[in-house]
This record gives C-alpha cells, sequence and structure tokens, in this order.
C-alpha cells in the first residue's frame, strides 16, 4: 500500500476560486475560443488572464 494520498493532482494547485457574472456576448466570445481550441471554461478564462499579462 502507497503513502501517497490520492486525489487531485499537486503539481500545479489552485487553491483560489473566482466568479464572474458576464454578458451574453462575452459568454459567446469564451465559448467559441473554448470551442476552436478544445479547452474548458476555466482553461479559456484562465487563458485570458494570462495574455494580459503580455501586454
Amino acid at each position: 500500500m502507497s503513502d501517497t494520498k490520492m486525489g487531485r493532482p499537486t503539481e500545479d494547485p489552485k487553491p483560489n476560486k473566482l466568479t464572474v457574472r458576464v454578458n451574453d456576448e462575452t459568454i459567446e466570445i469564451l465559448d467559441e475560443y473554448c470551442k476552436q481550441n478544445h479547452v474548458s471554461r476555466a482553461d479559456g478564462v484562465r487563458d485570458g488572464i494570462k495574455s494580459l499579462k503580455q501586454k
């Protein structure tokens, strides 16, 4: 029996939760991005936030 814990991976923990309200146009933009890039909404939002750092 292993001493390692079962559950979510800990290589890149995400302890912070973010909740936002968006209008229909914004969610359509996000959903289209996610569909084209085969990512979840959460990953799409993360990608958008990371792109702010590049500006």
